[in-house]
């Protein structure tokens, strides 16, 4: 059995449709599954087993020796909820739970990190370990991440197999139910249907033109694709990044959503509101390097062509899942 943390969610319910098309069938979801406007993302796929995220712990204990791979990759991801006891059960807490089970029965174990740990980048976006105790997150969701790879690194015991994923800006279908945490692209098509148009913020920093922010988008296809590879490559153990390496603009970013939609372009730039102002990340770009050098070569769809399928086979489409 192969086990996928947060199935109900956006990366996990793609997670399992690619396990699903890859003719893995013996698939455990975990989440909480009351919240039935999620279910869309992953009732397509047949004999899943549901198991609820309060029961997962217990019920490894029971079925571990059926147990072949954990990917943990739910969490609580909204960056707008500021109570830190609630990331701290969900994210921290739970996440320590899972990763001493997988100690314990011997379980390689895959877990969502997020570059949200880098804060305002004053280090760099680089996945080194040395600089983990020293980053910035600017909200509790990035504390509760990092504090969780601090706590990981501390760890004299650890899976025999691990690897901390930092995602970066993930897009793409079975993120419809996030509401306003789904992407800039979600939300861009949502509104220039409605309008004809999309607001973009202002700049506020000289060194940046408006709508010339940059920030590392990666489809969320791409992403599974890493994930699947780490489960066969099962060596180099330890925290890396995942975006495609190139930082892109909002400005390349509406063009393409625009494009993709046959509608002529109509940008309007906003002053970005005052209270994050302060704390609005210019730039972020994914250090690709560590990856690449233990031998992942396959290529990441261009911004251009990522939005092209989203926006075509999924959010202007009868095919809204993945």
């Amino acid at each position: 059995m192969i086990v996928v943390t947060g199935a109900a969610g956006f990366i996990g319910s793609c997670m399992l449709k690619k396990l699903y098309n890859e003719r893995f069938t013996d698939l455990v979801a975990v989440d909480d599954f009351s919240k039935t406007q999620k279910s869309a993302n992953y009732q397509s796929i047949p004999n899943l087993k549901l198991v609820n995220r309060d029961e997962f712990n217990d019920w490894l204990q029971q079925n571990h020796r059926l147990t072949q791979f954990v990917f943990h990759l739910g969490a609580r991801t909204d960056t707008g909820e500021f109570n830190p006891e609630i990331f701290n059960a969900l994210n921290l807490n739970y996440s320590k739970e899972v990763f001493n089970n997988c100690v314990k029965f011997g379980l390689p174990l895959v877990y969502a990190s997020s570059a949200a740990t880098y804060g305002m980048g004053e280090y760099g976006f680089i996945d080194n370990h040395d600089i983990v105790e020293d980053l910035k997150p600017l909200n509790p969701y990035g504390v509760s991440k990092n504090e969780f790879d601090k706590w990981v690194l501390k760890q004299e015991r650890k899976p025999y197999f691990w690897v901390g994923i930092k995602f970066f800006n993930v897009f793409g279908p079975n993120e419809y139910h996030k509401g306003r945490m789904a992407s800039v692209i979600f939300h861009a098509v949502n509104q220039i249907k409605e309008t004809g148009k999309l607001k973009l913020f202002r700049s506020h920093n000289q060194d940046f033109k408006d709508g010339e922010q940059k920030r590392d988008f990666i489809y969320v296809k791409d992403a599974v694709d890493v994930l699947y590879w780490w489960m066969h490559h099962r060596k180099d153990s330890g925290i890396y990044n995942l975006g495609t390496g190139k930082a892109r603009t909002f400005n390349d970013l509406a063009k393409a959503v625009f494009s993709a939609l046959n509608i002529p372009e109509m940008i309007e730039y906003i002053d970005t509101p005052a209270d994050i102002r302060d704390k609005y990340q210019y730039f972020t770009e994914a250090d690709m390097q560590k990856l690449r050098k233990i031998g992942y070569n396959q290529s990441f769809m261009s911004l251009e062509d990522a939005v092209n399928d989203y926006v075509k086979q999924h959010l202007d489409s009868g095919l809204r899942w993945y």
